[in-house]
């Protein structure tokens, strides 16, 4: 089965609310694998979280990154493999408002 390449949520610009739903696939037919998560920095040095749970939820132990830094001008890059299903949200925020940009592509796969 060939899932078809997409840009999986993104691009968001991340806020204070660490509660904040970053991404979450509706539809009980499809299922996402995000392979690139890309955190962009526009200005001075910052943190991100990032949490894998219930929509507008950061429980712990649900924490994929929890204040990760990302230094002035720069930027942070995730590969990997993870399978996002309806019941899946990935949430989070910045430690300052609209520094940090968000962004993911991975493959979509039809149920």
């Amino acid at each position: 089965m060939a899932g078809t390449l997409k840009r999986t949520f993104g691009p968001l610009a991340l806020t204070t609310t660490y509660t904040t739903n970053v991404y979450n696939q509706t539809s009980a037919l499809i299922y996402d694998v995000v392979r690139h998560i890309h955190v962009a920095n526009k200005l001075a040095a910052d943190t991100f979280r990032l949490y894998l749970g219930a929509t507008g939820a950061n429980a712990a132990g649900s924490e994929l990154f929890f204040d990760y830094p990302v230094a002035a001008k720069q930027s942070y890059d995730w590969y990997g493999a993870m399978k996002l299903v309806t019941t899946d949200f990935l949430v989070g925020g910045a430690a300052t408002t609209l520094t940090l940009v968000i962004e993911a592509e991975g493959e979509q796969y039809v149920v």
